[in-house]
C-alpha cells in the first residue's frame, strides 16, 4: 500500500474523557515540529487557541478547508483531517477520532491518513476501541495504548424536559428540532445556548461562553458535541435517537450514543445520560453497552484510492473506482468530489477544456471546493464549473471583479438564523478559495474581507440566537436566585407587591392581584417571589379582618361583602334562600387563611342578616316547633317562601281554619293580615327590602336591581318582571306599577271607606298622592283593587264597587306560580284541611 516507514507508531484507545487529545497535545510540544488533524473545524479552533496561549501565536498555524491562520512555516500545526498537509514533514503526527476510517461520508479521508501520514520520528492515532482490530491489521507496527475513563458515565434514566437537571445538554439531529427544544427550553427555564456543526467557530465560542458562564444552564446541540468539544456538562439528554446520515434516517448506533454521550462528566467528575421528551427510553443492553464502554468491533472501514491517475479524465475517474487490496476496506463511490467530478465528466464543454494530464488535475482540485451547504445541487455544480472555466482559460486565474461581486452579494447581516447561516455557508465556500493564492490576484486583501464578513455575520447570528432562544430577565433572575437564595420581595402601604424593587402585583383586600404579563420563566419566577411575600402579608390582614368591629363590613353593588373599600368575599347558593355560602375572595397564597375569613365574615353575614330579617328566621324557628297548629305551620311555610309575603288568597282557607290562639301568636311574629296580602311590616323597612333583593338575586332572580332607599312604587326597569319575585320584594304587582304592600292595604280600606258613604264616588286628589301613584296609575289600578266606572254623570269620572261579589283577596292579586316542588310549603298547599 505504499505506507512509508516511520518512527514510533502509537494508537491510543479508549472512551471519552480519557485526556487522548491533552495526552496528544503535549507529546505534539514535547517535539521541535508537528501536526495534528481533528473531525472538525470547531475543535481545531479549540485546540489552536490553546497552543497559541501556550506558546504564542508565532509557533502555531491553524489549517482548515476555509482558512490559514498564521505563518506557513509555524513549527506546529493544527487542522482539519481533510486539510492537513501530510506532504509536509514534521517529527510528530496525531489524527483524533481515527473510529471516523468507517464514517460513511469521510471515513475514506481518515483511513487515507492511518495508512499514508507518518511523522519523522512519532505518529499518534487516538480514538475508539472500536478500531483496534482493523488497526492492528492494517498497521502491525502499532503500539496500542488503551486509557480508561476519568470518571464514571451513570445511565439517569428517562427526564421530563423541563425536570432535567442544571448544566445540561439536549441533543438532536436537525436544526428544525434544535430550534424547537431551544424554544422549549427558554419557555421553561429561560434559554439555552445552541451548538451546531453550522455555526461558524466565532458564534460557536460566544454560544459556548454563554453556557460556561453560567448565564444559561441548558445547551441544545447536535452531534458536534460529541466530537471532543469539551464543556462543563453534567448530563446529555438524547431527544431523539436517529438521525438522517446524507442518505437515509438511521436509527443511532451504540457507539454513536456512547460518543456523545460520553461529553457529560469531565476530568474526575462523573456524568450522566438518558432521554428525554421525543424519545423512547434506552434498553438495558445499550445502557449497559455505554456504561461499561463495550461495543462491537469496526469490521470494515471506507478507503479511496490515493494513487491517481491524471493522463485523462476517464483515467481518473477509473483510478477513483479502483478496488481496495484489502477486505476490511470498503471502496467509496460517491463522495462528494467523486460525485462532483462525475456530474462534470458529463458536460461536453468540461471535457473539452480537460484535454491534458494538467487540466484534469487541476478539475480535480476544483471539484474539491467543499459546498458548506451539504447539498449536491446545481448551484454548487455551476459554481466548480465557472471556477474550472476561469482557471483553465487565457489568464488561468479567476477574475477579481467576479470574486469581488460574488462576496458583496452576502456583505448583509439582516434575516432570520437560516438565512445568516447559508449566508455564512455561501462564505466559507469564498473563503476556501481566497486561501488558493495560486488560483486568486489579491489572495491576501480577499482573504481578509471573507474573514471579516465571517465574522460580522457570525456575531449577527450570535445575535439572533440569543435574541431568540434566552430570555435574559430569566438567566439573570436565575443567577440571582443561586447567588443570594430567594428574590427580596416588599409590600406597600397600599399594597403594592415590588420584588427586587419592580411591580409586579397587588394585594386587593384578600388576594394578590398579579399585574398582566406574558408566561415567561422571568414573569413566573416574579410572581412566584411575589406570593410569597403577599403571603405573610395575608396573614396580618386575615388578623386584623378577625378583629374588625362589624361597621367595618359593606356590600358592594355586585353583592360581594366589603372590608376596607375592598371585596373580600362573595355569596353563593347554600341550603336555602336564607341561608347563602360565604367564599372568601383569596387566591393560592392565602391556604389556610381562608378559613379563618370564611368564619369571620360568616359571623358577619349572620349578623347583618339577623338585623333587617329578623322577623323572617323568627318565622322560620316558629314554623319548625310544634307550638303552633298545622294551618299556623302551614301559613308561616308560605310566607318562608315568598320572603314574608303571601297573597291572601292563597291562604284563605289557611286563615279560616286558624285556632284564636294560632291566630294571635301569628300577630305576635308580627304577620298582618291584610285583604289582599299577608306581610310583616318589619320586612318593608329599606334594609329589608335591601336584604330580600340580595338573598333573590342569588337565589331566583339574576340582575333583579335593589328597589331605591324608600321607595313606595316600583316602576320601570326597577319593577320586577315576574309578580311572584315582586312579592317576595314586599310589592304588590299592580298594572304598571308595583305598590308595596302595607300601602295597597291602606289605598284599599280608604277606597272601601268612600264606598260605604256613596255608591259611586269621585276619586279625592289627595288620595293617589298618598300611596305614591299619578292618577293615571292609580285610576289603572282600580279594576285590580274590585273597582268599576260608574255609569257618567256629568263631566266628572265616579266610582263604584264592582257588582259582582267576590271573595277577600281574589281580585287585586292574582295567584302567582305555584312553589317550588321542593318548598315546604308545597307539600302542605296539596292538604285538604277540614276542621
Amino acid at each position: 500500500m505504499g505506507r512509508p516507514s516511520p518512527g514510533r507508531v502509537v494508537a491510543v484507545l479508549g472512551p471519552t474523557n480519557t485526556g487522548k487529545t491533552h495526552f496528544a497535545v503535549e507529546r505534539m510540544l514535547a517535539h521541535r515540529s508537528g501536526m495534528i488533524g481533528f473531525p472538525l473545524r470547531l475543535l481545531a479552533r479549540e485546540i489552536y487557541d490553546r497552543i497559541k496561549a501556550l506558546r504564542g501565536s508565532a509557533a502555531v498555524a491553524l489549517v482548515t478547508g476555509e482558512e490559514r491562520i498564521g505563518s506557513p512555516t509555524a513549527p506546529y500545526i493544527v487542522a482539519t483531517v481533510e486539510a492537513m498537509p501530510i506532504e509536509r514533514a514534521v517529527e510528530f503526527l496525531a489524527v483524533d477520532e481515527i473510529q471516523l476510517c468507517a464514517d460513511l461520508e469521510r471515513g475514506h479521508v481518515f483511513t487515507d491518513r492511518l495508512l499514508h501520514a507518518r511523522g519523522l520520528y512519532e505518529t499518534m492515532f487516538l480514538g475508539a476501541e472500536t478500531i483496534r482490530p482493523i488497526l492492528k491489521r492494517l498497521v502491525p507496527e502499532a503500539e496500542i495504548v488503551t486509557r480508561p475513563r476519568f470518571s464514571l458515565l451513570v445511565h439517569d434514566g428517562h427526564r421530563k424536559l423541563n425536570r432535567l437537571p442544571r448544566r445540561s445538554a439536549i441533543v438532536a439531529f436537525s436544526a428544525a428540532e434544535v430550534y424547537a427544544i431551544a424554544e422549549l427550553v427558554r419557555r421553561q427555564k429561560g434559554g439555552a445556548a445552541v451548538v451546531m456543526g453550522a455555526l461558524s467557530p466565532r458564534t460557536r465560542n460566544a454560544q459556548v461562553a454563554l453556557y460556561q458562564s453560567g448565564e444559561v444552564d441548558h445547551l441544545v446541540a447536535t452531534d458536534a458535541i460529541g466530537m471532543g468539544l469539551n464543556m462543563d456538562l453534567a448530563h446529555v439528554a438524547f431527544a431523539r435517537l436517529s438521525k438522517f446520515d446524507g442518505r437515509q434516517v438511521r436509527r443511532l448506533e451504540v457507539q454513536e450514543i456512547a460518543q456523545i454521550a460520553g461529553r457529560a462528566g469531565r476530568h474526575m467528575a462523573n456524568g450522566t445520560f438518558g432521554t428525554t421528551d421525543g424519545a423512547e427510553p434506552f434498553d438495558e443492553r445499550t445502557v449497559e453497552a455505554i456504561e461499561s464502554h463495550s461495543f462491537p468491533p469496526l469490521k470494515a472501514i471506507r478507503w479511496r484510492s490515493s494513487d491517481l491517475d491524471f493522463s485523462s479524465l476517464d483515467a481518473l475517474l477509473a483510478s477513483l473506482d479502483a478496488p481496495p487490496p484489502a477486505e476490511c476496506l470498503v471502496p467509496v463511490k460517491d463522495a462528494l468530489d467523486h460525485r462532483s467530478l462525475a456530474l462534470l465528466a458529463r458536460r461536453p464543454e468540461i471535457r473539452a477544456r480537460a484535454d491534458r494530464p494538467e487540466r484534469v488535475r487541476l478539475l480535480w482540485q476544483v471539484c474539491q471546493i467543499p459546498d458548506f451547504r451539504k447539498t449536491l445541487n446545481e448551484a454548487h455544480l455551476h459554481l466548480l464549473a465557472t471556477v474550472f472555466e476561469h482557471l483553465s482559460g487565457p489568464r488561468g486565474r479567476l477574475p477579481a471583479d467576479w470574486f469581488a461581486a460574488m462576496v458583496s452579494r452576502l456583505e448583509r447581516t439582516d434575516g432570520d438564523i437560516d438565512t445568516l447561516i447559508q449566508r455564512l455557508a455561501h462564505v466559507r465556500t469564498l473563503t476556501y478559495l481566497s486561501f488558493r493564492a495560486d488560483w486568486l490576484d489579491e489572495a491576501a486583501h480577499f482573504q481578509e474581507r471573507t474573514r471579516a464578513l465571517e465574522d460580522r455575520l457570525s456575531d449577527a447570528l450570535h445575535e439572533r440566537l440569543t435574541q431568540r432562544f434566552i430570555d435574559r430577565r430569566t438567566t439573570q433572575i436565575l443567577r440571582s436566585m443561586r447567588e443570594r437564595g430567594e428574590l427580596v420581595a416588599s409590600v406597600d402601604e397600599d399594597g403594592a407587591v415590588l420584588v427586587d424593587g419592580e411591580p409586579i402585583g397587588r394585594i386587593e383586600g384578600l388576594r394578590f392581584a398579579p399585574e398582566r404579563g406574558g408566561d415567561e420563566p422571568a414573569r413566573r419566577l416574579l410572581v412566584a417571589a411575589a406570593r410569597r411575600a403577599a403571603g405573610v402579608e395575608l396573614g396580618r390582614r386575615v388578623s386584623a379582618l378577625e378583629r374588625a368591629s362589624d361597621s367595618e363590613f359593606d356590600f358592594d353593588a355586585e353583592d360581594r361583602i366589603c372590608w376596607r373599600g375592598a371585596a373580600v368575599a362573595r355569596l353563593e347558593p347554600g341550603p336555602d334562600p336564607l341561608r347563602p355560602k360565604i367564599t372568601p375572595l383569596v387566591g393560592e397564597e392565602a391556604g389556610a387563611l381562608a378559613a379563618r375569613a370564611a368564619r369571620r365574615l360568616t359571623g358577619w353575614f349572620e349578623s347583618w342578616r339577623g338585623r333587617r330579617l329578623g322577623a323572617l328566621l323568627a318565622l322560620r324557628s316558629a314554623a319548625e316547633s310544634a307550638a303552633l297548629g298545622g294551618a299556623a305551620r302551614a301559613i308561616l311555610w308560605r310566607l318562608l317562601e315568598g320572603f314574608g309575603s303571601a297573597p291572601r288568597g292563597e291562604v284563605e282557607e289557611l286563615i279560616a281554619a286558624l285556632a284564636c290562639e294560632d291566630r294571635a301568636a301569628l300577630a305576635r311574629l308580627g304577620v298582618r293580615f291584610g285583604c289582599f296580602w299577608l306581610y310583616l311590616p318589619q320586612l318593608l323597612r329599606a334594609g329589608a327590602i335591601e336584604a330580600r333583593s340580595r338573598l333573590l338575586r342569588l337565589s331566583r332572580a339574576p340582575g333583579l336591581l335593589t328597589p331605591p332607599p324608600g321607595a313606595t312604587v316600583l316602576r320601570g326597569k326597577h319593577r320586577p318582571t315576574r309578580p311572584d319575585i315582586a312579592a317576595a320584594l314586599g310589592f304588590a304587582p299592580l298594572p304598571g306599577v308595583a305598590l308595596r304592600q302595607d300601602l295597597l292595604e291602606r289605598l284599599a280600606a280608604a277606597l272601601r271607606a268612600r264606598a260605604r258613604t256613596s255608591k259611586a264616588f269621585a276619586l279625592p286628589v289627595e288620595l293617589a298622592a298618598s300611596a305614591g301613584l299619578t292618577r293615571a296609575e292609580l285610576e289603572a289600578c282600580l279594576p285590580a283593587l274590585g273597582f268599576v266606572p260608574a255609569p257618567r254623570a256629568g263631566e266628572e269620572s265616579l266610582w263604584m264597587r264592582a257588582r259582582t261579589k267576590r271573595r277577600a283577596g281574589k281580585d287585586p292579586a292574582p295567584r302567582t306560580t305555584r312553589p317550588p316542588a321542593d318548598s315546604p310549603f308545597a307539600a302542605l298547599a296539596g292538604l285538604e284541611v277540614r276542621w
